[in-house]
């Protein structure tokens, strides 16, 4: 989906189209090429699997702004001008794959982190299970 909506910004809206698009939304102009370069790279890093679960986190700040572009048209993309509801959608289907990780075929080799969670067990404690969990999926690879 990302691969398939930055390609259409270059080859249908093409690039100066796309930056005025940004600029008529009272965003800088250079917001487009990142958002490009993002869905664009992002799109084919998934496709691969090369750093899905980095990748699936760094593309959700896109599609918030997605969303926050279609926040005014209502909530079903049905809408004229596409609501809110596939954004959002996708942004939740991007935090999953970021939980989940690429799988068995993937190209890149696992990033490992080394988390220091305070020996506090009170501190501890007061994580959010939800967050913890998260937290030890994405820096654990089997």
């Amino acid at each position: 989906m990302a691969l398939a909506h930055g390609l259409l910004k270059v080859f249908v809206f093409t690039l100066p189209g796309t930056v005025g698009y940004f600029e008529s939304l009272g965003l800088p102009g250079f917001l487009a090429y990142l958002t490009i370069a993002a869905e664009v790279g992002g799109g084919a890093a998934l496709i691969l699997g090369v750093y899905t679960r980095w990748v699936s986190l760094a593309l959700v700040p896109v599609l918030l702004g997605a969303a926050w572009v279609h926040l005014g048209n209502g909530w079903m993309f049905s809408n004229a001008g596409g609501g809110w509801e596939f954004p959002v959608f996708w942004t939740l289907a991007l935090i999953v794959q970021a939980g989940l990780g690429s799988g068995r075929w993937v190209l890149s080799k696992p990033i490992r982190l080394t988390l220091k969670l305070s020996p506090n067990p009170i501190a501890s404690a007061c994580l959010p299970p939800a967050l913890a969990m998260l937290l030890r999926r994405l820096t654990h690879v089997t």
